[in-house]
């Protein structure tokens, strides 16, 4: 049952975040990004404090100070502006596709940093899967830009952020996890602020922003429950349901079409994603070396 909630919560979250970056996206046309990501933040960190005041979070609010709590919400507040930077800059189908490339990343950290036991055929898988980023990237080729090393990097972020998220205690409550996160944005994007104009905001941006809100705090709680709540090596191929809702919506909004070294270094990546952690359910069950 616990795999089976938390594959339905990964399914929510990628949803939630796609929707989210989409509806931010659009919203950029007339924003500057710090004043979308402080709004938002704002408009989040509201809802956060309701649910956290009604599920009794605040009385054990000493488990928010966690330095894993903490380093999540550092490593959440680095890859949302590095990320949220890229996505204003490229077409979302292409930064989602190299997103793809996070299970590989938290894969090699946790062998590097954790040590955790991954062998030759899992690295070769690793490597592999970077060849397909690197075919989505395309260093040197007329498609590369600057915004797709600022999309790896905040794949890097984002693997710190599920290694802290997989290591907090199960006494941290889920609810306010994401309330540190949600704080820890708003401070960016106020810091952000002072270096912008400050836009009027018209009902149209407000209403987005709002839908923003919603699918991010959907996304914050339910990508926390599915890391928490379920087998890591079960869970995680599920991310890659995301690429077919940034490939839509990048289609039906903006009529974005990838080209066949995007499909096809998408393709590489989720296919190597889903052999590594085949590879490590497989091992899990029965000892052996690689």
């Amino acid at each position: 049952m616990g795999n089976g909630r938390a594959i339905s919560a990964m399914l929510v979250a990628n949803a939630a975040f796609i929707i989210n970056d989409s509806l931010v996206k659009v919203v950029a046309g007339d924003l500057p990004l710090g004043q979308i990501i402080l709004l938002r933040a704002i408009m989040t960190g509201v809802i956060m404090v309701v649910i956290c005041h009604f599920t009794g979070v605040f009385r054990n609010w000493r488990g928010l100070v966690h330095p894993l709590v903490l380093l999540r919400t550092f490593a959440e507040v680095g890859s949302t502006v590095l990320y949220l930077t890229a996505l204003m800059q490229m077409p979302i189908g292409n930064i989602t596709s190299i997103l793809q490339a996070l299970p590989l990343v938290v894969t090699a950290a946790a062998a590097i940093f954790l040590k955790a036991p991954v062998g030759w055929r899992r690295w070769t898988a690793i490597l592999v899967g970077f060849c397909g980023v690197v075919l989505i990237v395309r260093p040197g080729l007329e498609g590369f830009n600057a915004w797709s090393l600022l999309a790896l990097a905040a794949v890097m972020f984002m693997a710190l952020r599920d290694l802290a998220t997989r290591q907090m205690p199960a006494t941290v409550p889920t609810f306010g996890v994401a309330l540190s996160t949600t704080v820890g944005v708003a401070i960016l994007g106020g810091v952000m602020t002072l270096a912008e104009d400050w836009q009027p905001v018209d009902m149209g941006s407000m209403s987005l922003l709002a839908g923003a809100t919603g699918f991010i705090t959907v996304g914050y709680i339910f990508i926390i429950l599915a890391m928490r709540s379920g087998d890591i090596s079960v869970v995680a191929p599920f991310r890659y349901s995301s690429v077919l809702w940034a490939l839509g919506l990048g289609y039906f909004i903006w009529r974005e079409v990838p080209d066949l070294m995007t499909v096809a270094g998408t393709i590489i990546v989720v296919l190597t994603g889903i052999y590594t952690f085949l590879r490590e359910r497989r091992l899990s069950r029965i000892p052996a070396k690689g």
